[in-house]
Protein backbone atom coordinates (compact mmCIF):
# COMPACT_ATOMS: atom_id res chain seq x y z
CA UNK A 1 0.00 0.00 0.00
CA UNK A 2 1.17 3.71 -0.82
CA UNK A 3 2.10 5.76 2.13
CA UNK A 4 2.56 9.28 1.88
CA UNK A 5 4.16 11.59 4.82
CA UNK A 6 4.68 15.21 4.80
CA UNK A 7 7.13 17.00 7.33
CA UNK A 8 8.66 20.52 7.19
CA UNK A 9 5.93 22.92 7.93
CA UNK A 10 6.13 24.90 11.08
CA UNK A 11 5.85 28.72 12.03
CA UNK A 12 7.75 31.11 10.02
CA UNK A 13 7.49 34.73 9.57
CA UNK A 14 5.97 36.56 6.70
CA UNK A 15 8.67 36.98 4.00
CA UNK A 16 10.38 33.70 4.57
CA UNK A 17 11.28 30.15 3.49
CA UNK A 18 10.27 26.76 4.19
CA UNK A 19 11.18 23.58 2.20
CA UNK A 20 7.85 20.81 2.71
CA UNK A 21 9.34 16.86 2.29
CA UNK A 22 6.91 14.07 1.39
CA UNK A 23 8.34 10.15 1.48
CA UNK A 24 6.53 7.89 -0.38
CA UNK A 25 6.90 4.35 0.50
CA UNK A 26 5.21 1.21 -1.14
CA UNK A 27 5.90 2.13 -4.52
CA UNK A 28 8.93 3.65 -6.44
CA UNK A 29 7.77 7.35 -7.09
CA UNK A 30 9.85 7.75 -9.97
CA UNK A 31 6.65 5.79 -11.46
CA UNK A 32 4.08 8.56 -10.85
CA UNK A 33 3.16 11.62 -11.28
CA UNK A 34 2.75 13.68 -8.10
CA UNK A 35 1.33 16.80 -6.38
CA UNK A 36 0.73 19.39 -3.42
CA UNK A 37 -1.81 21.00 -2.59
CA UNK A 38 -3.12 23.15 0.79
CA UNK A 39 -6.28 23.98 2.86
CA UNK A 40 -6.71 26.91 4.71
CA UNK A 41 -9.82 27.40 7.65
CA UNK A 42 -12.85 27.73 6.29
CA UNK A 43 -11.56 26.95 2.51
CA UNK A 44 -12.10 24.38 -0.02
CA UNK A 45 -8.42 22.20 -0.63
CA UNK A 46 -6.58 23.95 -2.63
CA UNK A 47 -4.10 22.70 -6.28
CA UNK A 48 -0.71 24.30 -5.84
CA UNK A 49 1.59 22.17 -8.00
CA UNK A 50 2.29 19.21 -9.98
CA UNK A 51 4.94 17.14 -11.31
CA UNK A 52 5.11 13.80 -13.75
CA UNK A 53 7.05 11.13 -12.71
CA UNK A 54 10.57 12.08 -14.90
CA UNK A 55 10.63 15.14 -13.13
CA UNK A 56 10.74 16.69 -16.17
CA UNK A 57 7.55 18.91 -16.50
CA UNK A 58 5.89 21.19 -13.63
CA UNK A 59 3.12 22.94 -13.68
CA UNK A 60 1.96 25.64 -11.52
CA UNK A 61 -0.83 27.38 -9.56
CA UNK A 62 -1.01 31.08 -10.18
CA UNK A 63 -0.89 31.96 -6.92
CA UNK A 64 2.30 30.10 -6.10
CA UNK A 65 4.05 30.55 -9.18
CA UNK A 66 6.99 32.38 -9.53
CA UNK A 67 7.40 31.80 -4.97
CA UNK A 68 7.19 28.21 -4.86
CA UNK A 69 9.13 25.32 -6.53
CA UNK A 70 7.73 21.54 -6.76
CA UNK A 71 10.80 18.83 -7.42
CA UNK A 72 11.17 15.82 -6.79
CA UNK A 73 14.59 12.93 -5.79
CA UNK A 74 13.32 9.39 -7.43
CA UNK A 75 16.63 7.74 -5.70
CA UNK A 76 15.04 9.27 -1.96
CA UNK A 77 11.61 8.77 -3.16
CA UNK A 78 11.08 11.93 -1.76
CA UNK A 79 9.24 14.73 -3.52
CA UNK A 80 9.99 18.64 -1.86
CA UNK A 81 8.13 21.77 -2.28
CA UNK A 82 10.22 24.66 -1.40
CA UNK A 83 8.63 28.07 -0.65
CA UNK A 84 9.56 31.30 -0.68
CA UNK A 85 8.24 35.06 -0.04
CA UNK A 86 5.55 33.26 2.23
CA UNK A 87 2.41 35.57 3.30
CA UNK A 88 -0.19 35.04 5.46
CA UNK A 89 -2.42 34.08 2.88
CA UNK A 90 -0.15 31.11 2.78
CA UNK A 91 -1.27 29.67 6.42
CA UNK A 92 -3.08 26.12 5.55
CA UNK A 93 -2.70 22.58 5.78
CA UNK A 94 -0.17 21.22 3.02
CA UNK A 95 -0.76 18.12 1.78
CA UNK A 96 1.27 15.97 -1.09
CA UNK A 97 -0.47 13.76 -3.11
CA UNK A 98 0.11 11.11 -6.06
CA UNK A 99 -2.23 11.55 -9.54
CA UNK A 100 -2.07 12.76 -12.76
CA UNK A 101 -2.09 16.63 -13.67
CA UNK A 102 -5.58 16.33 -14.59
CA UNK A 103 -6.60 14.47 -11.41
CA UNK A 104 -4.60 17.64 -9.55
CA UNK A 105 -6.04 20.64 -11.03
CA UNK A 106 -9.43 19.08 -10.14
CA UNK A 107 -8.36 18.66 -6.51
CA UNK A 108 -8.37 14.95 -6.75
CA UNK A 109 -5.66 12.35 -6.56
CA UNK A 110 -5.05 8.22 -5.93
CA UNK A 111 -3.27 8.83 -2.36
CA UNK A 112 -3.00 11.78 -0.29
CA UNK A 113 -0.50 12.46 2.97
CA UNK A 114 -1.70 13.30 6.27
CA UNK A 115 -0.95 17.21 5.92
CA UNK A 116 1.70 19.62 7.52
CA UNK A 117 0.60 22.32 9.18
CA UNK A 118 2.41 25.98 7.35
CA UNK A 119 1.76 29.22 9.68
CA UNK A 120 2.75 32.42 8.56
CA UNK A 121 2.98 35.09 10.63
CA UNK A 122 2.77 39.05 9.78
Amino acid sequence: QVQLVESGGGLVQAGGSLRLSCVVSGDNIGSFDMGWFRQAPGKEREFLAHITWSGISTYYADSVKGRFTISKNNGMNTLYLQMNSLNSEDTAVYYCASGSRSQAVRNTANYWGQGTQVTVSS
